[in-house]
């Protein structure tokens, strides 16, 4: 008998009821234009698995925890409680970009580079969910089969590991780099922001582009950001 994957919540309204949820122990990746969501989207499944007693590391390469909790304060979520019980981790990799860096001033060498590996070392070994926003800007100084190479080992390691991961990738990522990581993961959703074909309004739609061992739609699925997040939306304004 074929055994069913188990499957964790992902924090936004309407989608566990297409999808099911995403398979435990994989990863998924997440793609998408500036300000379709791809932050909020990350919050959500963090606060969400947190809130389900998961211990959920949210590791971000751009921002701190103090402008993460702002935003999520903007969405009426207080996650204080979820930091102070440490079921919710923020990781900040800026900093560590920023003394790289220096490094590389300071010592005069091309680059330096492995960056996909120290984001491997900051990961705890409890760790149950895992959100990365984003790996774009630690693979800035790759080559093609850098890339490959590290990127295969962190979905390999998160997998033995039996993390269930969400991996954030920027559009100013090269299309090579997104085709690389496409294929490497369980799972992958593009959100867009396009105009309507019909309304010609702006609207933002996601694409499931594929979710293993799960019945995905093939019709891009419309959702806003409300005032409480992302939420999918059954009947769009006409």
């Amino acid at each position: 008998m074929e055994r069913r994957i188990s499957r964790t919540g992902t924090g936004i309204k309407g989608l566990d009821d297409i999808i099911g949820g995403y398979p435990q122990g994989r990863s998924i990746l997440v793609t998408g234009d500036p300000g379709s969501g791809k932050t909020i989207m990350g919050l959500q499944f963090a606060i969400q698995s947190a809130r389900s007693g998961l211990k959920t590391i949210y590791i971000t390469t751009e921002e701190d925890e103090t402008d993460l909790r702002i935003q999520c304060a903007s969405l009426g979520w207080d996650i204080t409680d979820l930091l102070e019980s440490g079921k919710l981790s923020i990781i900040g990799l800026s900093a560590m970009r920023a003394r790289l860096t220096e490094a590389e001033i300071s010592i005069g060498i091309e680059s330096v580079k492995g960056n996909l590996r120290k984001i491997l070392a900051e990961i705890p070994d409890d760790t149950e969910v895992l959100i990365i926003n984003s790996i774009g800007s630690h693979t800035e100084k790759l080559t093609t089969d850098e890339f490959r190479d590290q990127f295969d080992l962190l979905i390999y390691e998160l997998k033995k590991r039996d993390i269930t991961a969400m991996i954030i990738l920027d559009s100013a990522t090269s299309e090579e780099f997104n085709d690389i990581a496409l294929y490497s993961v369980y799972g992958a959703i593009r959100l867009i922001k396009r105009e309507n074909p019909y309304t010609g309004r702006r609207e933002r739609v996601m694409d499931i582009i594929k979710m293993r061992s799960t019945r995905t739609p093939i019709e891009f699925i419309p959702y806003i950001i409300s005032d409480s997040g992302l939420e999918v939306i059954e009947n769009p304004e006409e």
